[in-house]
């Protein structure tokens, strides 16, 4: 069960890096082409003031989702890497519970402002803004799970030491994967420190 769940969640997670991917070709290609006509034609595409814009809002909004998803946010560490282990689960927990709640305000506050945000229309597209602004649902609800599903494992004795501490700085992972794999040989015997 938990390994269908997680080979769906890197789906998902997939799926999100191709959307932003799209994304980020429509800003190119609308931009860049605007440019050109305006440039050799001395005219352009109204939309391309519009849907590059929104495109980036939705890249943004997803961006989070997959960071979240991949611990690749910004954070200070310096306090957790100073503590016990019993500690930095404390300070884990805290931070995933604190995350939950701000993902529920976002959902909330994009559901009392669902009538307003659907109510008004793009200046060029005309095409509702909770096309656009709408994707605060997705994302709130979306974080808000894996912090859930981060809080049950902590609950469930199932979250790893490495996992406690979310920053790592560049070029890190590889230090800590080879840090381990001397560890490991160190425990079969094979290479003494």
């Amino acid at each position: 069960m938990a390994n269908t769940l997680k080979a769906l969640a890197d789906a998902l997670t997939r799926a999100l890096e191709i959307v932003m991917v799209l994304c980020l070709v429509v800003m190119l290609v609308m931009v860049f082409g605007n440019v050109v006509l305006r440039l050799f034609l001395n005219t352009g595409i109204d939309l391309s003031e519009e849907i590059p814009r929104y495109a980036f809002v939705w890249m943004t909004f997803l961006g989070a989702i997959v960071g979240m998803r991949r611990h690749a946010h910004l954070g200070v560490d310096i306090l957790v890497q100073a503590l016990p282990v019993l500690g930095r689960k404390v300070c884990w927990g805290i931070s995933q519970a604190i995350m939950l709640v701000c993902c529920l305000y976002i959902v909330y506050g994009t559901w009392l402002q669902h009538d307003i945000i659907a109510g008004n229309s793009s200046p060029v597209a005309q095409i509702s803004m909770l096309w656009v602004f709408g994707v605060s649902y997705l994302t709130g609800s979306a974080i808000a799970l894996i912090c859930l599903s981060n809080l049950l494992r902590l609950l469930a004795g199932r979250v790893s030491d490495a996992e406690l501490i979310d920053v790592h700085e560049e070029g890190m992972s590889d230090a800590l994967e080879a840090e381990h794999e001397m560890a490991e040989q160190q425990a079969r015997g094979g290479v003494k420190p």
